[in-house]
């Protein structure tokens, strides 16, 4: 490390050093023909003056080499300038390069000149930081006033790593109906390329989704010749625990799954994201693919990159939905909507609590679309016919995922965290959390929503006819808009889980109108309590 000490003084006198600090001190004033007197000098006569005063007289630097380990330089009629550096020799080969820039640190402030190596130039910089901090202290006498400024000028090295992960992956819309079709290829050519003679797959399958599809599945691979190796695991919000990621990760282990070897997930949320949990921890990441084989999943959990599991704290005994869980992508995603089908009423509902969302925040087409059609959607299992011609169901579907995708399509680590796909999801993780609530996902986010509708109501943001008539399209979707778990206190509970989320603010998104949102950060108790009465007015 290089350490300077530059100091801004008004004499030539030199006081005693403290460790690295060398103070260069003065009385207030330097007459006129002094000062012109020495700036006539020429500058290695003043070099060598200064460096004459220095060795003789600073008895706090004995035993230092002045000479040669400062660097004067001019001084001026106001003040003198003097550097000394301490040089290191580590990191001497490292040359100045013209490919070398400078920006400033966003913490500390220093300047950072970083030079690209010579073997690996666009991901690898050698860097030295440079931070100036700078103190005044001044000393009163009967005789005069001194004012000694000192500037500290530190310099440290070491070496930073760009590298940009290359987040790459297709969801295909599959022919409906024919994801086990033996005439369709896509689930096998998504499992990869491998080697002439390599005949084993390996699959994560959701335990009611084998009931319904497991022979299908398993036939689909035989009729191919391979031997397909599958892990049937719950589906259930109560099963998403590091349990649950372990059985895989054992299974994973005793099938000796290969490094760039995809294996399948197929079920709904909760095993896409037990199984990406497990793909990104097995051998620090394997390529896995997901197949949703419900609503919900299909247009909101298959779409980004995020995996993850519910957490006992054993020190707060509590458990945390999602505390634990990864950003990491699947290799490729399937969407095959005949699985919609094979669900009863209330999960196909519970899917349009996520869609509803994104219509209330993004696209008012899209509300309007379940305002006329959502009904006979989820009574059909969107298998109306006059809606499947018309093209209304699969609009509604690609609608919504399009929407998700790019709303994190550009923010997929959430560097930013005001997002309005966070609608609905500030109260429904305590709502969920509740012991014995018979609350799906859909289901909470809902209900978060429509008490998120009547705090934008209260706000002034929208008219009671927008209300109402929101009400009125979750009411015909068969969604819940209240619960009796929604109390102050949970609210209230809500509101700070959420700051400590959101780093800091409670960034909770509210409509405007319907299509358009904002994100608060100043809601307070009372105006949620207000929310919860107004909620109760109305006929849920």
């Amino acid at each position: 490390m290089t350490m300077k000490a530059v100091h801004s003084v008004s004499s030539l006198g030199v006081s005693e050093p403290k460790r690295d600090e060398y103070v260069v001190k003065a009385s207030p004033t330097v007459p006129k023909s002094i000062a012109d007197m020495w700036e006539s000098l020429a500058p290695e006569v003043r070099a060598a003056l200064i460096s004459s005063e220095l060795k003789g007289d600073n008895n706090g630097l004995k035993g230092r080499d002045v000479s040669e380990s400062s660097t004067p330089t001019v001084m001026s009629r106001s003040s003198t300038l003097t550097s000394f550096e301490q040089n290191s020799s580590i990191g001497s080969d490292t040359k100045q390069s013209d490919d070398s820039f400078t920006e400033k640190c966003p913490v500390s402030g220093a300047d950072v000149t970083l030079t690209p190596v010579e073997r690996a130039p666009k991901n690898v910089f050698a860097f030295t930081k440079t931070h100036q901090s700078e103190k005044s202290e001044v000393v009163k006498t009967s005789a005069s006033t001194v004012t000694t400024t000192t500037k500290v000028i530190s310099t440290s090295r070491g070496w930073r790593n760009i590298f940009t992960l290359p987040i790459s992956y297709d969801v295909n819309m599959v022919a409906q109906g024919s994801m086990f079709d033996a005439t369709n290829s896509q689930m096998l050519d998504a499992t990869g390329v491998h080697p002439e003679g390599y005949n084993t797959r390996f699959a994560v399958v959701d335990a009611e989704v084998d009931k319904l599809y497991g022979d299908k599945i398993r036939s689909y691979f035989e009729l191919r010749g391979i031997e397909l190796t599958t892990i049937v695991i719950n589906g259930g919000e109560a099963d998403k625990r590091n349990s649950a990621v372990d059985t895989i990760l054992d299974k994973l282990c005793e099938y000796k799954l290969r490094r760039r070897e995809p294996f399948l997930a197929i079920g709904g949320g909760c095993v896409l994201d037990i199984a990406g949990m497990a793909a990104c921890l097995y051998r620090r990441g394997v390529p896995f693919v997901r197949v949703p084989t419900t609503l919900l999943a299909i247009v909101d959990a298959s779409v980004g990159v995020k995996n993850g599991i519910d957490y006992n704290c054993c020190a707060t005994d509590e458990m945390y939905k999602n505390r634990v869980g990864s950003f990491y992508a699947p290799s490729s995603v399937l969407l095959d909507p005949a699985f919609i089908s094979s669900q009863d009423e209330r999960n196909i509902s519970n899917g349009f609590g996520e869609i509803i969302k994104l219509a209330l925040v993004r696209s008012s087409d899209l509300f309007d679309l379940l305002e006329s059609h959502g009904k006979t959607l989820v009574e059909t299992k969107f298998e109306d016919e006059s809606l499947k011609q018309s093209g209304i169901s699969s609009r509604i579907i690609d609608a919504s995922i399009q929407i998700m995708l790019e709303e994190l399509g550009p923010n997929l680590w959430e560097a930013t965290l005001d997002r309005c796909v966070d609608y609905g999801h500030t109260f429904s993780k305590l709502l969920e959390m509740v012991p014995g609530a018979d609350i799906m996902h859909g289901e909470a986010v809902n209900v978060d929503g429509f008490f998120c509708v009547v705090m934008s109501h209260l706000r002034g943001y929208i008219d009671m006819d927008t209300v109402i008539r929101i009400f009125n399209c979750m009411k015909l979707l068969n969604l819940p808009t209240n619960s009796p778990d929604l109390t102050p206190e949970l609210a209230w509970q809500s509101c700070k889980d959420a700051i400590e989320h959101r780093h800091g603010e409670q960034r909770i998104p509210l409509i405007t109108e319907i299509g358009d949102s904002i994100c608060a950060s100043d809601i307070t108790q009372e105006e949620l309590n207000r929310a919860i009465d107004m909620m109760a007015t109305f006929d849920h």
